[in-house]
C-alpha cells in the first residue's frame, strides 16, 4: 500500500508486517488479523514504514456487497497511531496547550465534533494566554487579535470563525468548549490555524530573543552596551 506515514509524513509504500505464527495466513495477507460473520469482516493489518521504520496499524471493516460475496469496503481507521497523521508541536508551546492540541488531533478522525471542541478551547487558551486577549467571547477575542497578525495569519484566522460561525452560534461563542454539530473541515482547520498561532505566539518570539541573547552576549565581550 502506498500512502503518507502517519508518523513521519512522508510518501512512501508501506511494508507488510506478518502477525501470528510463521507462515499463518488470511484471504488478506500475512500481515492482517482478521474477523467474520455472516455479514461483515473485519481486518487489522500491520504495516511498517520504509523511512521511519515504524508500525502503522489499520482497522478495515468491509461487507458483502451482493449475491457474488465480492466485498465492499466500508470503513477504514488508524488504531496506531492513534487519530493517524501526528501533528508536530513545536516545544516552544506550552505543555498543557500541547495536550489539548494533540487530543484534539487524536480524536479527529473518530469525531470531528470532539476535536473540534478541543481545538476551540486550545484556541482560546492560546489568545488568553498568549495574546493576552481580555474579552471572554472566542469571536470577540478574534477581532481583538486580527489587527496585530500577520495579514496571512490573519486571512486563515478570520476564516475558521467564518466556517465556525463563532460570532452567531450561542454555545460556540460563549461556550468553546461544548460539543455541537460542526462544519465539513472544521475541526481540522482549527488545527491548522493552531499550528499558525502556536509559531506567531511561541516559536517567532522565543528565536529572537535567543538571537538577542547572542548579539547582547557579543556585545558584552566587545565591551560595548547591550540592545534595549
Amino acid at each position: 500500500m502506498r500512502g503518507k506515514c502517519p508518523h513521519c509524513l512522508h510518501d512512501v509504500y508501506f511494508k507488510p508486517q506478518s502477525v501470528g505464527p510463521v507462515g499463518t495466513t488470511t484471504d488478506w495477507g500475512v500481515n492482517a488479523l482478521e474477523g467474520r460473520s455472516d455479514s461483515e469482516r473485519i481486518a487489522v493489518d500491520f504495516e511498517s514504514c520504509p523511512n521511519c521504520q515504524r508500525l502503522v496499524v489499520t482497522c478495515v471493516v468491509a461487507t458483502p456487497a451482493g449475491t457474488d460475496y465480492k466485498e465492499k469496503v466500508t470503513q477504514n481507521w488508524f488504531i496506531w497511531p492513534r487519530g493517524g497523521a501526528v501533528r508536530p508541536v513545536p516545544p516552544e508551546v506550552p505543555e498543557h496547550v500541547r495536550t489539548v492540541y494533540r487530543e484534539s488531533a487524536e480524536v479527529l478522525a473518530i469525531s470531528p465534533m470532539a476535536s473540534a471542541a478541543l481545538s476551540r478551547r486550545c484556541l482560546q487558551t492560546v489568545l488568553t494566554q498568549a495574546a493576552h486577549t481580555k474579552s471572554k467571547e472566542l469571536s470577540q477575542q478574534i477581532d481583538e487579535v486580527l489587527p496585530t497578525l500577520p495579514s496571512s495569519l490573519r486571512e486563515i484566522v478570520d476564516a475558521i470563525r467564518v466556517v465556525g460561525n463563532f460570532a452567531t452560534h450561542p454555545i460556540k461563542s460563549k461556550s468553546s468548549g461544548e460539543i455541537v454539530e460542526v462544519e465539513a473541515g472544521e475541526a481540522e482547520s482549527n488545527l491548522d490555524v493552531l499550528d499558525g498561532l502556536f509559531d506567531h505566539y511561541y516559536v517567532q518570539p522565543e528565536r529572537l530573543k535567543q538571537k538577542k541573547a547572542a548579539i547582547n552576549q557579543k556585545l558584552a565581550d566587545a565591551g560595548k552596551p547591550p540592545l534595549k
